[in-house]
């Protein structure tokens, strides 16, 4: 399967994810390998603290919603990284059990100076079962442009 090239995008576009439910023992996991706090990693002292339960780590969040959006297909074999990711926000916690989607919007697009690849910054909102936006990030999507032999894919 072939992603979209850069030249396949629309200011307007949108992609929704599937959805991803997270484990208690999905959100430790992480946590103990990449942002040790307490209230990601000890449920005793999470439900003395100040979100009354274990949550995920913002950065397992924002991880996951990438990887929803590459679950798409949208970006494969097309992807050459990315430039940039501002604007992080992380609005509400993720808990134990919590569904998580995401919805990309293209923003802008730009053609790269060296020719063969854009700048396709999209805006990801991330929401939990409820609907409640959890996360919401900029980044600037790095994708290959056609080429003369690509043009008839």
């Amino acid at each position: 399967m072939t992603g979209r090239w850069f030249e396949d995008f629309t200011v307007g576009d949108v992609v929704e994810t599937a959805g991803v439910t997270l484990t208690e023992a999905q959100i430790i996991d992480f946590a103990l390998l990449y942002d040790p706090q307490p209230f990601h990693i000890d449920a005793v002292a999470a439900a003395d603290g100040p979100f009354g339960g274990i949550i995920a780590s913002g950065f397992q969040t924002l991880a996951l919603t990438f990887r929803l959006f590459l679950a798409t297909g949208t970006l494969a074999g097309t992807s050459l990284g990315s430039g940039a990711a501002d604007e992080v926000r992380w609005l509400r916690p993720v808990r134990p059990g919590d569904t998580l989607r995401a919805r990309v919007e293209v923003v802008s697009m730009r053609p790269s100076r060296r020719g063969d690849r854009g700048v396709v910054r999209c805006a990801y909102t991330t929401v939990n079962q409820h609907g409640d936006p959890v996360l919401t990030v900029a980044i600037d999507q790095i994708v290959a442009r056609r080429t003369v032999e690509t043009l008839s894919v």
